[in-house]
């Protein structure tokens, strides 16, 4: 196939690249900042001569948005809403005017979508939207707003023949330099890994090789339509997640963080708790109801094989 990757620089656009060109596909990355003839230049905002990749293609997986990657400040914020709903929204409309369009779009989004909870599992038929839940920061209910306008963009753009998909993912672990499990296996390294106000919040996660192989699955079930939950079957909390990643490791202690603790971590970071203190509960129902099956559904043996690739990386 010939596929579309808008804003496939990132981490995950590159775990999705290398996986689509090992499989035979041919990839085309649009970037601001092309490096090579394989990428083409686009800003994520205006049609261009960009859109001429789109017609003919056969499938399109929009990638873009301003990292989560930062301090969430309202200038911030505002970054990450306004490249997600843009790149959406011009995504949409170069496919709606091709004269061969693809026939699907993957259209990235999150699982911070659901809900902040502790307890019943979110999945796509029962789980719980976030909001304004009860003890949470205001900010944590914008997150929820991006995604909800992210994924509301891609639905009411009208693309009658092109199958759409929106991608709820969690948090991919690859051994990827800068990705979040290099930063989770930094701290752990430090002897940091230890539970994080009291690690009772649930951490939702997905292998890359699972994360690459559920893509490629979507792009050929020509059955699943609308919101895909892409996370791993076992979430846990974020005590258990980091004692598991320093068994792997071999590291016996963990030094726990207080929430005030973890504010001035992120702060030195440039960084947000958000990202740790946020229990995401979030299970994949209907990839599990379509026939996919994960190679690594449960976090210890992920963890094993990640840690094990970082050491190979390193020898």
């Amino acid at each position: 196939m010939k596929v579309v990757l808008p804003g496939g620089t990132g981490q995950v656009g590159r775990i999705l690249n290398r996986a689509l060109t090992a499989a035979g596909h041919r990839v085309v990355v649009l970037s601001r900042n092309p490096i090579d003839s394989t990428q083409i230049r686009w800003d994520g905002r205006t049609l261009g001569p960009w859109t001429e990749v789109i017609d003919g293609s056969d499938a399109v997986i929009n990638l873009a948005g301003r990292s989560v990657s930062c301090r969430y400040t309202s200038a911030n914020l505002q970054a990450m809403m306004d490249s997600r709903v843009d790149s959406a929204s011009v995504v949409g409309r170069a496919i709606a005017a091709a004269d061969q369009p693809p026939r699907v779009w993957l259209q990235m989004s999150t699982a911070t979508i659901y809900a902040h909870c502790f307890d019943a599992p979110n999945d796509e038929a029962t789980g719980m939207l976030g909001g304004r839940e009860p003890g949470v920061p205001d900010y944590w209910a914008y997150s929820v707003e991006i995604a909800k306008n992210w994924e509301r963009e891609q639905e009411q753009t009208h693309t009658p023949h092109t199958r759409k998909v929106a991608l709820r993912s969690a948090m991919v672990m690859s051994p990827d330099r800068a990705g979040v499990f290099d930063y989770l296996l930094w701290l752990t390294r430090l002897g940091l890994g230890g539970p994080v106000a009291g690690g009772a919040q649930f951490i939702s996660w997905i292998h890359d090789h699972d994360f690459t192989r559920a893509v490629q699955f979507l792009l050929d079930n020509d059955g699943l339509t609308g919101p895909v939950n892409l996370a791993a079957p076992g979430p846990l909390p974020q005590r258990t997640f980091m004692r598991d990643l320093r068994t792997a490791w071999g590291i016996p202690i963990g030094l726990p963080a207080t929430r005030s603790m973890a504010e001035l971590g992120a702060f030195v970071l440039r960084s947000d708790t958000e990202l740790l203190m946020k229990s995401r509960r979030v299970v994949p129902g209907r990839l599990l109801e379509a026939g996919f099956t994960f190679d690594y559904p449960q976090w210890p043996q992920a963890a094993d094989d990640l840690v094990g690739r970082v050491r190979q990386r390193r020898s």
